[in-house]
């Protein structure tokens, strides 16, 4: 079972998101993955390489040296450019993961300026898109796939049903929460963590937490 595709919302309330917000957006995720390193780090030393914390602050301190100098291009070129930094920087499974996430959602908005809520949609969609198509996730694999594909169905249940983007964002993140203490039961069939067969059980996904926190910045 896997969430793809992008479908036009029918909606009362639009909304639109400026190219400096996206820059906060990542500048925030720089913020909050480097106050989370060691938590980070400590998840993935349970049931990976205890480096996924590590991993994520080091990307995203190569992204805040790299955005001075995209910050005044279109937004879609922004995140092509984050994606391709943390493909470059970012080690383990997490920098080909976020990479392509980054770089699939700035194609999908490419020469925006701002975005509305389908630009939204289809930017959280394609990177989510690509995690799918990069990592071969499914729900219940124990990856961050079950903290995004949740927060997808909340995000585009909420603005279907007229809220605004806010809103729906409270929704996406609520849901992905969810996903990520939802993956503590699950026994991990992707990455070194499904190596440990029934060991993985009782622990919570780093990739799932990550993910959590960076849809958490952007709200």
């Amino acid at each position: 079972f896997v969430i793809t595709g992008f479908f036009p919302l029918r909606r009362l309330c639009n909304m639109t998101v400026s190219k400096n917000q996206i820059v906060q957006w990542l500048e925030s995720t720089a913020a909050v993955l480097s106050e989370n390193k060691d938590y980070l780090t400590e998840l993935d030393a349970a049931i990976g390489d205890a480096d996924h914390g590590i991993n994520m602050d080091r990307g995203f301190r190569k992204v805040m040296e790299k955005l001075p100098s995209v910050a005044d291009k279109d937004i879609g070129n922004i995140l092509k450019t984050i994606g391709m930094t943390l493909i470059s920087s970012v080690g383990g499974a997490a920098g080909p993961l976020y990479g392509t996430f980054y770089m699939r959602s700035g194609m999908a908005v490419a020469a925006k300026e701002e975005l509305d809520n389908d630009d939204v949609v289809k930017m959280l969609q394609a990177g989510v898109d690509g995690i799918v198509q990069r990592g071969r996730a499914q729900l219940e694999d124990k990856t961050m796939f079950d903290a995004w594909a949740p927060a997808m169905v909340a995000l585009t249940g909420s603005l279907e049903n007229g809220e605004d983007m806010v809103v729906a964002l409270h929704s996406a993140v609520d849901a992905a929460e969810q996903g990520m203490k939802d993956t503590i039961p699950l026994q991990a069939k992707k990455g070194r963590a499904s190596y440990l067969g029934e060991r993985s059980i009782g622990h919570q996904d780093p990739g799932a937490t990550s993910s959590y926190l960076i849809l958490n910045a952007l709200l």
